[in-house]
């Protein structure tokens, strides 16, 4: 029987969506899963690790890293709230990244997303050496994620793959995502490749499957040996049966960042 190729995996933000449909999936890469979230993750099953931690707590960063032979890092906040995000997203991140290099993890695969560029217009096509242009706070976040990875690399050699997942989702839900579709099987066959390719460096790549149409050029990735495998296109007859045509007007439709180059930021106060 063959050994996995880690023996013990962290995977945060284990209570979101992604992150519970890698959960499963990831258990055959390793001896030792340790799943984490600030939420309750859940019971650990056989060959779990549960540790409701969260990223702000530096110390409790340093603890959840002890032992860790790789990381894969969907931990975070999406929601438009610049006070969540601080925290979660930079802070949180950076503590991350501060207790892999104490306890010399060589590997994190960082869940970014294609909001870091999505101020593209739909009608070009770009790739990971393109220049960011976020299209709100979020995505200014994982702009700043990718380069503390960068730093990170320079500086001390922890390698990450930087993926800017598309729309991850058992099919896609609207015509955007006929271009920006990633199925649950080929965010696994990503993150498996970011995991044990030989050389990563310091790697962006596009999280998105094998779409007949779409906006973004992964040639520039291709060491990872990423291999997608399906397609939004058995879906596009009931998309576009239940939804109306682009309206090229509409700034939703015309940025590859869809409505969240329209979404207003809020700030969390007190009183």
């Amino acid at each position: 029987m063959t050994s996995p190729p880690f023996d013990r995996l962290l995977l945060t933000g284990a209570a979101g969506a992604l992150g519970s449909a890698l959960r499963p999936r990831l258990r055959a890469l390793c001896r030792t899963l340790r799943v984490s979230d600030k939420a309750n993750p859940g019971g650990a099953g056989a060959g779990e690790e549960v540790v409701v931690a969260a990223l702000e707590d530096a110390s409790v960063m340093d603890a959840l890293l002890e032992g860790v032979d790789a990381v894969v890092h969907f931990g975070g906040i999406m929601r438009e709230d610049w006070d969540a995000i601080l925290t979660s997203n930079v802070v949180g991140l950076y503590n991350l990244y501060e207790a892999a290099r104490k306890h010399g993890i060589k590997r994190i695969v960082y869940a970014s997303s294609n909001h870091a560029t999505g101020f593209y217009r739909t009608d070009e096509v770009i790739s990971p050496r393109d220049p960011v242009r976020p299209d709100c706070l979020y995505g200014l976040s994982k702009t700043w994620g990718e380069n503390i990875a960068r730093l990170y690399f320079d500086r001390y050699g922890i390698e990450t793959a930087c993926l800017r997942i598309g729309s991850a989702f058992p099919e896609p839900q609207d015509r955007r995502m006929l271009a920006t579709w990633l199925s649950y099987d080929d965010l696994e066959r990503l993150v498996r490749a970011s995991l044990t390719a030989p050389v990563v460096g310091h790697s962006i790549i596009y999280g998105v499957s094998a779409n007949p149409v779409c906006w973004w050029d992964n040639s520039s990735a291709a060491h990872l040996g990423y291999q997608p495998q399906d397609s939004s296109e058995r879906f596009r007859a009931a998309i576009e049966a239940a939804h109306p045509p682009i309206d090229p007007r509409n700034p939703d439709t015309l940025h590859q960042g869809g409505a969240f180059v329209r979404v207003q930021a809020r700030r969390e106060t007190t009183s």
